[in-house]
Parts: C-alpha cells; structure tokens; sequence
C-alpha cells in the first residue's frame, strides 16, 4: 500500500437510461452551442440523426453531422474532419458510436482549433495544449474511449496502428445511456465486450496498477463474467446492458490509469496489416497472453478466476489462475466467438513480420507483468493461429 500513484479521467460522467435526454443541458453548461457531431454511420438507420435533430434543432445549437466513419479509422479521416471542423467554427465536439467515432471525434477537438496535421500528434505528450470541449457517447459497451486520452488510428501507408496519448484528450463529459447499446447485434456485443474485459484483465495485472485502478478493473471483470452472456444471447435485458456499459467505464478507468499490457501490443498489427477490428482482435490474444503471463502474476490470475464466477476454494494459487485462462476460453466459446488468425486471413509467415511490429509498441510491453521477447510474440501468434 506504500505505492505512490495518481488518479485522472473524464472531468465528468453522467450515466444512466435515458441520459441522452439531458445532452442540451450539458451543452449549456459546456458553453458549447456549435458542436461537430462524430457519428457511427449505424446509428443513422436506428432513427440517432431525427433524435439529435429533436434535441438540438432547439435552443441556439448550430450542429454539422459527420457520419462516414470507418472502422479501424484512417489518420487521414481526423484531418478531413478537423478541416470540416474548422469551416463549421465548431466550439465543441460530440463523438457517438463506438471507439472509433469517439476516437475520432477526440481527435478533431485538438486538430481542429490548432490546424495541424494529425501526424504531428502522434505518440505520448506531443499535443501542446487544450482544444475544444469533447462530449463522448458510447453506443457499444467496450472500448471505455469515452473516459481515456487516448485516440488510435491506422497507418495505411506504414500498414500499422498509432496513437495520441494525451491528457487533453481526457473528455470533459462522458454520457453513458445503457438505452443506446440495445441495438447491437449479438457479434459486436461479444467482441467489444471481451475487449472490455482485455481492458480489465490488462489494467488490474498490470506492473502500473495501483490500489485505486484495481478497484476498477476487478469491478469490472465481475460485472462483464456476470452479464456478458445474457447481453449476447438477450440483448433487450436493460439491466444486463446497463450493467455491461458501467463494466465497460470501469475497465476504462482503469486502463485510462494503470495502462494496458502486450494483448494490445501484439493486436495493433493486426488492426495495421488486416484491418481485423480492434475487440475482435483481443479477443482472439486475450487468453494467449494471460496463459504466457500466469507465471508473473499468479495470484492476481487466480483473482481474475473467482471474479469471473469460478470456485477457487480448496485448490492451489496455481491451478485457480489456470482456471481463469480457462473461464475466458469458456466465456469467448459461449458468446459466439470462435474466430482464429487463420480464419481472419493470418499466415504462419506472417508472424515475425507482425512480432516485430509488435515489439515497437513499447509501453504496453513496459507494463507486462512478464518481459516479453521477439521469439514469445511469434510464439503467441501461432498459439493464436
């Protein structure tokens, strides 16, 4: 308990069913009267475009509405947006959707009001200063964007993923409606789900953890072994998406604090080479990496078995953290997900390519409980395989 850490995230969080409704209010008190709405595109044929124009259409609010996000977006995509931005005299910035609208809409609120290029932003602390006001709204329960400094983009060009880290990315509201997330379809339920609870595992067996993260991530990692599966299989159970959205800031919160591990660094390539989705991604590492990591971290891993439901009393620290490797097998398996990097277009040949990839994103690797080598990220991948 003698660690000395710190705390930060969203200045403020407002969750709850219906909450969208209060999104005028929160604008007003943002002084934020001409936002720039990033938007899934799904979410236009689910009636979002009529229910923004119903809430801002009233009231001195002048939005413009971008919807042509991609998945896994382009860097190029937030400097066509900052450019719309500017033209717009946006004072604010809206991101709806999942992590690649909220990302990025973070984007646009500091590439916007600055007028550079997203290149320039690029890596940790690079972004010299605040930008416009963010306003984030999850529709998927996964990604706990709307709570981090961090905004990730492919490199088509360079065929790999970076990112923008930076504590003016921190949103200055995150609005959590578990009545958005009723819509997704059972297959984006399980995979952002899993990522959220990558998220957990990650933050909470983390060498960065500390005891205020870990009340976060353990939170979270009971909350998703709990209502995951009823997400999936039943997915207009308000209280399991409820339950499944709060899981997801709570993993947030923590990765936002105590980091994330080498699941993340080992999928950016993939998301770089493939274009494979980011929680579909971790989801096919996620147990790989835990079963590579077990021997570092023993007792946080035979945490993570009874947070997530099994029965651990009675057995060795060793066999219960065994047995979480396995309770995430179980739960993958039992959400539908039964993809491997074979079946994703991966070739064996591929792997030290990608390993070597993976090896350049270093504070993921930094925070891995176990060191991390070339030759043990080639041999992840083909466990993946």
């Amino acid at each position: 308990m003698g660690k000395v850490f710190s705390f930060t995230g969203a200045k403020k969080i407002v969750f709850g069913c219906g909450s969208l409704e209060q999104l005028p209010e929160l604008l007003f008190e943002l002084k934020v009267f001409r936002p720039y709405i990033v938007m899934d595109p799904s979410l236009c044929s689910l009636g979002m475009e009529d229910r923004f124009d119903r809430l801002l259409g009233t009231g001195g609010f002048k939005y413009h509405l971008f919807q042509q996000v991609e998945a896994e977006p382009p860097l190029e995509s937030a400097d066509l947006c900052a450019k719309a931005a500017r033209r717009h005299k946006a004072d604010g910035v809206i991101g709806i959707g999942g992590g690649s609208a909220m990302d990025l809409a973070k984007a646009v609120s500091v590439l916007a009001p600055h007028g550079v290029k997203g290149e320039a932003y690029l890596g940790l602390n690079k972004i010299p200063q605040p930008g416009l006001p963010k306003i984030m709204i999850p529709t998927t329960a996964g990604t706990g964007s709307e709570v981090t400094f961090t905004a990730v983009f492919r490199r088509k060009s360079l065929q790999k993923k970076e990112g923008m880290n930076s504590p003016y990315l921190y949103p200055e509201l995150a609005l959590l409606d578990p009545e958005l997330t009723l819509s997704l379809p059972p297959e984006v339920t399980a995979t952002t789900g899993i990522d959220a609870l990558c998220h957990a595992v990650e933050s909470y067996t983390s060498l960065q953890a500390s005891p205020m993260s870990e009340i976060f991530s353990r939170k979270a990692i009971a909350l998703i072994g709990e209502n995951l599966r009823t997400c999936v299989h039943n997915g207009k159970d308000l209280e399991a998406r409820s339950a499944m959205l709060l899981a997801s800031l709570y993993a947030g919160l923590g990765l936002a604090n105590a980091g994330v591990t080498a699941v993340h660094s080992l999928s950016y390539p993939l998301g770089g080479k493939f274009g494979i989705p980011h929680g579909l991604a971790n989801t096919i590492l996620l147990p790989h990496v835990m079963a590579f990591n077990l021997p570092a971290a023993l007792e946080k891993f035979a945490d993570v078995a009874a947070l997530l439901g099994e029965v651990t009393d009675d057995i060795s620290v060793r066999e219960a953290a065994e047995m979480a490797v396995e309770s995430v097998y179980h739960l993958i398996e039992d959400c539908g997900i039964n993809s491997s990097l074979e079946d994703l277009g991966v070739k064996e040949d591929d792997f030290p390519e990608l390993a070597e990839a993976a090896m350049t994103v270093v504070r993921p690797l930094q925070n891995n409980p176990r060191k991390v080598k070339l030759e043990d990220a080639v041999n992840i991948y083909r466990a993946a395989y």
